[in-house]
């Protein structure tokens, strides 16, 4: 909730949050997991907003160097203020967070986001000792440094060494090449003191492939690169102006054995090498990673969406009938067809980021007991979806800019920043194609052992009891019936998964090798996989409407909700379900009949299910946004900011305009 008051209030979305037909509270808690949680959000946002150690200038007006800078104040602040007020626990700390940074980055997002959850995932019992205190309480810096200049996804490309002498018990680190050089990692150029390195291992004459070692970069005293270390930071992109991206290259650098993490594979002291029992186990930093981006795809999302919706409210624009007055934007057919989609999706993804975290978090517990058995289940699903939801959501949100009109283009809007900081998560921690094509591996895996009669379970049960052949005449089915629509979904993707192994094994026995004929198969084969993730977050969302805590009238709009975001998907990807006859003609016809009056349903609510997110204003960054509605004295003020406006006439006009002006001038 805004801390906008209620007599200030724009009257266009005054009204629209009185026509609503459920209380958002409802929505917010059910988001949010009860309301004891909400109510500790707002507090812990207060606790940020009303901080004035952390009040700054507009973003948009400061440099790269700025915006560093203020990051690592903000950063120390956010520290220190957990120890001070005892602010623990992933939900509280993640809360309190975002309030504290308002839409920027953090220099040191990957310390906390990879390095540590690295180090207990995959370092003993010792090392965790001697490392993860001091990583735990900031006593050092890290990064993770995985990512080359001259490969990314690929690890297996990765060019860092890591030799090991057993005359010294060293590993010898070393960037052989140029493209060779860490390239990405957050917090290197200027913030770390210590990295995890990923680098192939060396020992008694063999590569035995990626394994992670802590490295010291810099000087715990002053800062400065230790010997054999050049670093420093890669230069401006794409947003994340916060973070200084750095580059590494090793000049044989040593570090001692034990600086290599134990827990699931070894080199004892004479160079023997130990094989962790499951080549997997490492997979459990991804995967908490992965799940934390559908989480920040959704949020994202969510802002957009937030954003859009009620400044096409505030907006009024042409006319629908000559001489009647401007209606709102939100009025358009058109506007409503860009946005509650999205808006749909955000709540979809919402939910599927709640299953991945709650997930994860069992599957940890169960990994600590010896079970391995989801493992590879939930490693293709976390790749899958970090992909499928970030490419929707970077997509959403520029459809969101442009469904903002000119002043969507404005940096007061705030999203073309949101969009610059959440468009690179669908490249950074696993290239999208490339996470598609890992879930189909392991999707036409299990269409193989359903082949044999093996009992499949968990997310992909549905591929050993879908009739995927053609269906035509199941005589009349209600298309806005749930299970009707889950269905279909998973008829989609057991149809698309059965297709691409049919065709990979259809290219293996014509005698091409099974790289050649994976890569046939490619275009194919993300398809299968897009379509088993949208059948989870379909499948997901219907479970979530019917198990959900709510009164009858929020369940009835999260049925409406869930109804447009499974309907927009099957006009989107029609020809899969037409081409084996699954759905009709006819029944296409029908469902965008449903989608013309699912729109309409949703829009004296849209107000609503925005507000529903209970992003404040300090959070949202965006003067098209506000709770207020009040955006045109506010985007007046905003401009009246710019550092051209310090002065009446810039110097600029003095060094070159006038000059200029008084050349040409002269010649008349």
């Amino acid at each position: 909730m805004s801390s906008a008051k209620r007599t200030e209030m724009n009257p266009d979305l005054q009204k629209e949050r009185d026509g609503a037909s459920f209380n958002p509270y409802s929505l917010t808690c059910l988001l949010h997991a009860g309301e004891e949680n909400v109510e500790r959000k707002r507090e812990l946002e207060r606790l940020a907003f009303d901080d004035p150690e952390l009040q700054h200038e507009d973003l948009s007006f400061l440099s790269r160097d700025e915006r560093y800078t203020l990051g690592l104040k903000k950063t120390i602040r956010f520290l220190n203020k957990c120890w001070d007020l005892d602010i623990t626990g992933i939900q509280d700390v993640n809360t309190y967070r975002r309030a504290v940074f308002r839409g920027m980055l953090e220099p040191l997002s990957v310390h906390y986001g990879m390095f540590l959850p690295t180090l207990l995932s995959q370092a003993t019992e010792a090392q965790q000792d001697k490392w993860f205190s001091q990583a735990l309480n900031y006593a050092i810096i890290g990064t993770y440094a995985q990512t080359e200049m001259g490969h990314g996804t690929f690890l297996r490309g990765l060019e860092t060494t890591a030799t090991y002498d057993p005359k010294t018990e060293e590993f010898v680190l070393h960037s052989p090449t140029l493209s060779s050089a860490k390239w990405w990692p957050g917090g290197l150029g200027k913030s770390s003191n210590h990295a995890l390195v990923l680098a192939q291992l060396y020992t008694q004459g063999q590569c035995y492939g990626m394994h992670p070692f802590i490295v010291q970069l810099r000087s715990t005293e002053d800062h400065t690169p230790l010997p054999g270390i050049t670093i420093g930071d890669i230069g401006p992109k794409f947003g994340f102006d916060e973070v200084d991206n750095g580059f590494l290259m090793m000049d044989h650098v040593r570090i001692p054995r034990e600086n290599m993490l134990m827990k699931h594979s070894q080199v004892l002291p004479d160079g023997t090498y130990v094989k962790p029992r499951n080549s997997k186990l490492a997979y459990g930093t991804m995967m908490l990673v992965r799940s934390y981006i559908v989480s920040d795809a959704a949020q994202s999302l969510c802002r957009a969406c937030t954003v859009a919706v009620r400044y096409s409210c505030v907006r009024r624009q042409s006319e629908i009938k000559p001489g009647a007055p401007e209606p709102q934007v939100l009025d358009y057919q058109t506007q409503q067809y860009k946005l509650f989609p999205l808006l749909s999706a955000a709540y979809a993804f919402y939910f599927a980021s709640h299953y991945m975290m709650d997930t994860y978090f069992q599957l940890s517990g169960n990994i600590s007991q010896g079970d391995l058995s989801q493992l590879p289940e939930i490693h293709a699903l976390s790749a899958g979806l970090k992909a499928f939801t970030t490419a929707v959501m970077s997509s959403g949100i520029d459809t969101c800019r442009m469904a903002c009109g000119g002043h969507g283009y404005s940096h007061a809007s705030g999203l073309p920043l949101l969009f610059a900081n959440a468009t690179p998560a669908c490249t950074y921690e696993g290239e999208n194609t490339v996470m598609f094509l890992q879930t189909a591996r392991y999707l036409v895996k299990c269409y193989g052992a359903s082949k044999t009669n093996e009992k499949l379970s968990g997310t992909v049960a549905y591929l050993s009891r879908v009739q995927t052949a053609a269906v035509s005449g199941k005589g009349a089915r209600d298309l806005l019936d749930l299970e009707e629509l889950v269905g279909a979904y998973q008829h989609r993707a057991a149809r698309l998964v059965g297709m691409a192994a049919n065709q990979l094994q259809a290219h293996t026995k014509a005698g091409k090798s099974p790289e050649d004929a994976w890569n046939s198969c490619s275009v194919q084969l993300v398809k299968c996989a897009q379509a088993h993730c949208h059948f989870f977050v379909v499948r997901n969302f219907v479970d979530t409407v019917r198990t959900a805590d709510v009164d009858p009238a929020s369940r009835a709009v999260l049925t409406t909700l869930c109804q447009l975001y499974a309907i927009h998907g099957i006009i989107q990807n029609s020809g899969d379900f037409l081409e084996d006859t699954y759905l009709t003609g006819q029944e296409l016809q029908q469902v965008n009949s449903h989608l013309a009056s699912l729109l309409a349903k949703v829009r004296p609510d849209a107000v609503a299910l925005v507000d529903a997110f209970d992003i404040p204003d300090e959070i949202l960054q965006s003067v098209l946004g506000r709770y207020d509605g009040n955006v045109y004295e506010n985007l007046y003020e905003w401009a009246k900011k710019s550092p051209l406006n310090k002065s009446q006439v810039h110097e600029s006009y003095h060094k070159y305009l006038r000059p200029f002006l008084q050349q040409n001038r002269a010649k008349l």
